[in-house]
């Protein structure tokens, strides 16, 4: 996991995002154990309030389940709840944006896809 302190976004967000992006790799597997906000906090030298906000987020989400006096796990079908939420993020954010802006353009959807395949600069 990767902490830029120099980010904008604040760092309980790229705490949630990186135990998102382990769940994806399959470092973080379905039914695990993962890291504990104690260690997380004392790894990157941060608040553990702060720790604890980034993981809450994906427990809330439903991503991740805590077992009390045990650890934080994995959900069983967080991979799919992190694959989910991320297509429908980068639909928002960077489809809906593309397609706005090409229609400003007159660029239209085939050439829009040939452009993503390199087959088409203009």
């Amino acid at each position: 996991m990767n902490i830029d302190f120099n980010s904008e976004k604040p760092i309980y967000l790229q705490l949630a995002e990186a135990i998102e992006d382990s769940i994806l790799k399959g470092i973080f597997e379905e039914e695990t154990q993962i890291i504990s906000t104690t260690e997380i906090s004392t790894k990157y030298k941060i608040n553990p309030a702060t720790a604890g906000k980034g993981v809450n987020i994906l427990v809330d989400e439903g991503i991740i389940y805590k077992k009390r006096g045990v650890g934080m796990f994995v959900s069983e079908g967080a991979k799919e709840k992190v694959l989910n939420k991320r297509r429908k993020n980068f639909y928002e954010t960077f489809v809906i944006s593309l397609l706005e802006e090409a229609s400003k353009l007159n660029i239209s959807k085939n050439e829009i896809v040939e452009m993503i395949e390199g087959r088409n600069s203009k």
